[in-house]
């Protein structure tokens, strides 16, 4: 059995830890608060979680340009997807984005670029190139606070390449999905985005993810990378995984998480009315978070034990050789956290090309959400035996 971890903190380069453990102080440099206001934090960081989830129909276009609703999210909701994505990006494969000097990039929905800056912490070799990141939100302060927080932190963890540019080429566009860029983009990054249009797009799901997947690939470049990072619940899952058929269709490869091209087995089809069905996220502790996001989170009553994920990352170029020989081993990729199982066993609900999958850790192994496994031969599928409550087929690992 082979294993690779999905959000391994070792994965995380030792200078980026240190930018991650001191976010608030390099915030406080270049977005500074008075007592008063550091004070009143809380109580509007939660004022803001309830516009974003539960009183979502209430918050209006724009609500970023708002210095104290600015302020409650990059000190609370940045960070805590800075934690999220720098485990995500760091734990992909050494050549997973594969850009070159030169190259173009899009953070679409950017915000105070979160997604870039989670991405020069987590991947010191594309500290190296020299990129042009085109960050597109119709707020036009949070772009500014974002490339100015950027620049500051690239300032402390400097490419390792001497002759290397200080810092990427920041390009800020006013607009949303849909507005026009000079270049085509080698990278595509769509982060937290596509949950907030679901607001104001009456249109089925299916309709939406075809939309949102051709928008998305009407900047792509003719050898691009596609990320879409959205928050682990059932409507975005469900989002993601319909996208995931749009982008099959159009020839795509799907580098992460899908460890298969088939069917998904958890497209969270109407899982967010209390359906059965099962939706595609993923999840880490956050006992390892810095303490003072964790006592944050605790003064504004929103305790977070667990950082939750539903993602998808697709190429339309890949090299055939590397598909053979992945061709020669069965991938599960693990998707639930350990449920008790008869018998006093336990397992863990997963996905492979069988579909829907029940993987049993052997005696001793302890296995994780965002697990990739890669076993032998599994044998005759028909005779493995099936999980009693979905039927799902029973691997050992």
């Amino acid at each position: 059995m082979k294993r690779r971890s999905m959000f391994s903190a070792d994965a995380i380069p030792p200078d980026a830890r240190n930018v991650i453990d001191e976010f608030d102080k390099i915030l406080q440099s270049v977005f500074p608060a008075n007592g008063r206001q550091l004070a009143s934090l809380p109580k509007h960081i939660n004022a803001l979680s309830h516009a974003l989830t539960d009183e979502r129909s209430e918050r209006r276009r724009g609500y970023m340009n708002a210095p104290e609703t600015l302020s409650a999210y990059v000190r609370y909701f940045s960070w805590w997807n800075i934690v999220r994505f720098t485990r995500l990006f760091a734990n992909f494969e050494k050549d997973a984005f594969a850009l070159s000097n030169g190259d173009a990039c899009l953070d679409v929905g950017s915000g105070p670029l979160t997604a870039v800056i989670s991405l020069w912490l987590s991947r010191p070799e594309l500290r190296n190139k020299k990129l042009t990141w085109y960050c597109m939100d119709i707020s036009q302060a949070s772009l500014a606070l974002g490339e100015n927080l950027y620049l500051s932190i690239a300032a402390r963890v400097p490419p390792s390449d001497k002759s290397a540019e200080a810092h990427w080429n920041i390009v800020r566009v006013k607009g949303e999905l849909g507005e026009p860029l000079r270049q085509k983009a080698s990278l595509i990054v769509c982060a937290d985005m596509l949950n907030e249009l679901r607001e104001t797009d009456a249109r089925s799901d299916e309709i939406r993810a075809k939309q949102y997947a051709s928008s998305l690939l009407s900047y792509a470049a003719k050898k691009c990378a596609l990320l879409v990072i959205e928050p682990g619940v059932p409507s975005a899952a469900r989002i993601i995984s319909l996208m995931r058929d749009t982008l099959l269709k159009k020839n795509m490869t799907i580098v992460s998480p899908c460890p298969h091209e088939g069917a998904c087995p958890m497209n969270g089809y109407r899982a967010h009315t209390g359906s059965a069905s099962k939706w595609c996220n993923f999840a880490f502790s956050t006992e390892d978070a810095p303490p003072s996001l964790l006592k944050l989170s605790k003064d504004a009553k929103l305790p977070k034990t667990r950082a939750v994920v539903s993602f998808l990352f697709a190429r339309n170029a890949f090299e055939k050789g590397n598909a053979k020989a992945a061709s020669a081993e069965f991938p599960i990729r693990i998707v639930s956290d350990a449920i008790a199982l008869p018998g006093r066993a336990s397992g863990h609900y997963a996905c492979s090309p069988l579909g829907l999958t029940l993987a049993v850790p052997s005696s001793g192994i302890t296995l994780f959400s965002g697990d990739r496994i890669a076993v032998g031969k599994i044998g005759d599928p028909v005779r493995l035996p099936k999980d009693e409550k979905t039927g799902a087929p029973v691997i050992t690992v």
